[in-house]
């Protein structure tokens, strides 16, 4: 591992994002030295440069644990200075109350750092200076305030692009794995390739996670946002259709799964077999034709909707005594993975 790496990130922020936080910044010193009586507004541009964050939600969020935290701070500092003074060892074990005291109020790691924070620099800079206390208080809202409209006001992001790739991305595995479950059912398959099999199928898992983190993060994204409006119902479709998705992530792995653990070379000759394995295909063709309508060209678009490719219930033959679990597991698996795609 090269040393970089612990100091650096594997992407920069958006360029726009940087740009938020430097004007935010600035604007919130300017404000804060025009109505407050000090040269140096330290707090407003702090609170300002860490309040500001990718998006609306974040960003109220961490104004909120931003002045708690500086106000919390602040009145612990002036009890303590009002009893015992500002001497040296006053100042360290405000320190220590102050730790204490974010994690007995169970706050948020953001707002339980800045109280000894706070409290420290009011000790230490401000205890011979009359109304330093309630300046820094003030001067934080201001930040904070700032902070907030700045990342309100200037191209709020919505995090839609990740959700439609991430949740397109899982549906598209999906697919490609049902496809190689009917390839399993028509072609002769080694052991090794039966565990390849079920491995591919494991792999859902994780893109399953991924693409619900993607959606909450769209979701969070627009709370608060300006733009809720306009992009709120296709961050909604891209939930609707996970949750469409997530259940047959569940019933593909239990049939691979099954297939693995029930396979032998005699399976292929089952008629019902190859039946299902054309019925896999067709469900992964209906599949498809839930999230790739992007890919239908407008002249296709004009012409009627291409149908479903799943046929009516099929016609089983009495299987072979090894074989009648497996069948029926996979039989009423694929049922239910129809009900799920046509939304029965």
């Amino acid at each position: 591992m090269r040393m970089t790496s612990r100091i650096q990130a594997s992407s920069r922020l958006p360029l726009l994002q940087v740009t938020k936080v430097a004007f935010a910044s600035v604007l919130a010193w300017v404000i804060a030295q025009f109505l407050l009586p000090t040269d140096l507004p330290i707090f407003a541009a702090i609170a300002a440069l860490l309040v500001v964050q990718p998006s609306v939600n974040q960003t109220l969020g961490r104004a909120i644990e931003r002045s708690v935290g500086v106000i919390a701070g602040v009145i612990v500092a002036t009890v303590i200075a009002q009893l015992f003074g500002g001497s040296e060892w006053i100042i360290l074990t405000t320190i220590v109350v102050s730790i204490f005291i974010g994690w007995a109020l169970r706050l948020t790691p953001a707002s339980a750092n800045q109280i000894p924070i706070s409290a420290m620099l009011v000790l230490a800079l401000g205890t011979t200076t009359p109304g330093y206390a309630a300046e820094r208080i003030i001067e934080t809202l201001i930040g904070a305030t700032v902070g907030f409209i700045v990342a309100i006001s200037i191209a709020p992001p919505v995090l839609l692009t990740p959700a439609q790739e991430s949740v397109t991305a899982l549906g598209r595995e999906l697919a490609a794995t049902i496809e190689r479950l009917a390839g399993a059912l028509e072609e002769p398959m080694r052991p090794a390739q039966l565990e390849e099999l079920l491995l591919n199928a494991r792999l859902l898992r994780p893109m399953q996670a991924k693409a619900s983190d993607a959606v909450t993060q769209g979701r969070e994204s627009l709370a608060f946002n300006p733009r809720r409006s306009r992009f709120g119902g296709a961050v909604e479709a891209e939930a609707a259709l996970l949750a469409r998705l997530s259940p047959l992530v569940n019933r593909v792995l239990g049939m691979t799964r099954a297939v693995r653990d029930h396979y032998d070379d005699s399976l292929r000759e089952e008629p019902t077999v190859h039946a299902i394995a054309v019925e896999l295909r067709r469900a992964a063709h209906d599949l498809r034709l839930l999230f790739e309508p992007d890919d239908v060209t407008a002249e296709q678009a004009e012409q009627e909707p291409e149908p479903l490719a799943l046929t009516a219930p099929l016609v089983i033959a009495t299987p072979h005594p090894e074989h009648w679990i497996l069948i029926g597991s996979l039989l009423e698996d694929l049922r239910r993975v129809r009900e799920e795609i046509v939304g029965d």
